[in-house]
């Protein structure tokens, strides 16, 4: 079985990847417009899989993985270039939605009494 990344390791590949061209990292502006530009397909894909708009028959094949999976490399690209860990970032975000708004949403045990009869 293939050993999963961490964020860690997938900012060092993303890292190790770009270094080796003269170009580097694109500038933030420039980040954030290709990120919209992947935003924009990953919708497309959305809308022509679970939206009411069908694809083309001349229009590539592309899948909402791939499109994901595009994001996600811009997304890391922009961290890295700003010099952000997404790990701690993304526990900050946890921190804030398990703290701040715990109770904003109805939780699945919530509804409909008790999920042990025990209790």
């Amino acid at each position: 079985m293939e050993k999963r990344k961490t964020v860690q390791e997938l900012q060092t590949e993303v890292d190790e990847y770009i270094s080796q061209f003269k170009e580097g990292y694109f500038s933030p502006l420039a980040m954030l417009a290709r990120m919209t530009e992947e935003l924009g397909e990953l919708a497309r894909e959305v809308n022509h899989y679970h939206g009411e708009k069908p694809k083309k028959d001349s229009e590539d094949e592309n899948t909402v993985a791939e499109e994901l999976g595009d994001m996600l490399f811009v997304l890391i690209c922009f961290a890295n270039s700003l010099g952000i860990d997404l790990e701690k970032t993304h526990d900050s975000v946890m921190h804030k939605f398990t703290t701040r708004d715990k109770d904003r949403w109805t939780r699945i045990e919530d509804e409909g009494g008790c999920i042990n009869e025990d209790n």
